[in-house]
């Protein structure tokens, strides 16, 4: 794979443009783009310029509205709504997670459900923006069929990933953002794309068979982490991402879905409830002997310590170059 080396400031510059010159408003382009930056900044690499194609397939096929105007509405004092307009859903989580923050802070716990959006980025910015303010989040969201459940080969669930996160004194967050596939699609499709191989157990072939070839696996079937225990968790997802949020399950979203390459419609589940309001004074130190515990243990690294890192090296990111003369041929006008 031959790779270009990209700023921060040039990927966004990148991002920005192709949504802009494909129908995006500032306010949703601009959401976008810190979606995809925060991606590429963190190592995130099928979350960031890799989904670029996909938001722009969907804009130009008129399936998601770009200058979407989210509304954020209490159904209870702690029950929020995030209309998204039927836009994507970084500016749609962005006016809503002040408002669940305020109800979580307030109250002790609350929830918001995030309707009438397309959700194609990772899971962890949302949880950890509900942990910069002191309280634990968790977030769900399902997606098109292409898991089986356990013991089968035909797909009903979609990767359907689950992020949590946990606030720290003076530290960052715990935060873990995991598909309940044995693999990311995302990561999936790019390992087809660089020739690569992945685990045996990550996906079934189109007859059924076990693989570990990713573009076999793409015309297959994906498989649930850890048998029926990823798949039981896969259904919790299904259920809060779409029965909780009267959206569409992952079946329901491909049937109504055009198939231009971006994401269907769907929902997405939070929950946010404050520690210090449930367990009381001592809460952070207490947590912080856990920590401790569990960073002494010789191997052992916290889930999200290497997305952390990231943040911190400010140098050039390598991009793969047919992916940046892709973006840069999209950010042509559809019609000129």
């Amino acid at each position: 794979m031959t790779v270009v080396n990209l700023s921060l400031s040039e990927i966004h510059d990148l991002a920005l443009e192709a949504f802009t010159q494909n129908g995006c408003d500032p306010q949703n382009a601009g959401a976008l783009t810190r979606t995809v930056v925060a991606a590429e900044r963190d190592g995130s690499h099928s979350h960031g310029l890799f989904r670029v194609p996909g938001y722009v397939a969907s804009l130009r096929s008129g399936k998601v509205n770009g200058a979407a105007d989210p509304q954020i509405s209490n159904k209870s004092p702690v029950i929020v709504n995030a209309n998204g307009d039927d836009g994507y859903a970084p500016l749609a989580i962005e006016r809503g997670i002040p408002a669940l923050a305020k109800a979580a802070s307030e109250f002790g716990i609350a929830v918001m459900t995030l309707t009438h959006t397309h959700h194609f980025a990772a899971l962890w910015p949302e949880v950890e923006a509900l942990a910069e303010q002191n309280l634990a989040g968790m977030a769900c969201v399902s997606y098109m069929p292409n898991v089986a459940p356990h013991g089968s080969n035909k797909p009903l669930f979609g990767t359907n990933p689950l992020a949590f996160a946990w606030p720290r004194k003076n530290k960052p967050p715990f935060v873990f953002d995991m598909a309940t596939s044995a693999m990311a699609g995302g990561d999936v499709a790019i390992a087809a794309r660089d020739g690569h191989s992945v685990p045996l157990g990550t996906g079934l072939d189109e007859n059924g068979n076990e693989t570990t070839d990713p573009a076999a696996i793409l015309k297959g079937v994906l498989l649930p982490f850890g048998g029926h225990k990823g798949s039981a968790i896969a259904t919790m997802v299904e259920l809060l991402a779409a029965g909780a949020t009267g959206e569409r399950f992952s079946y329901e979203a491909q049937d109504a879905d055009n198939g231009d390459g971006g994401p269907p419609r769907g929902g997405e589940f939070f929950l946010a409830f404050s520690p210090s309001l449930l367990a009381g004074e001592g809460w952070e130190g207490h947590c912080e002997e856990f920590f401790d515990k569990y960073e002494a243990i010789p191997g052992s690294r916290l889930p999200g310590a290497r997305r952390h890192n990231n943040r911190n090296d400010t140098t050039n990111r390598a991009i793969d170059a047919k992916l940046v003369a892709t973006i840069q041929e999209l950010c042509s006008r559809p019609d000129s």
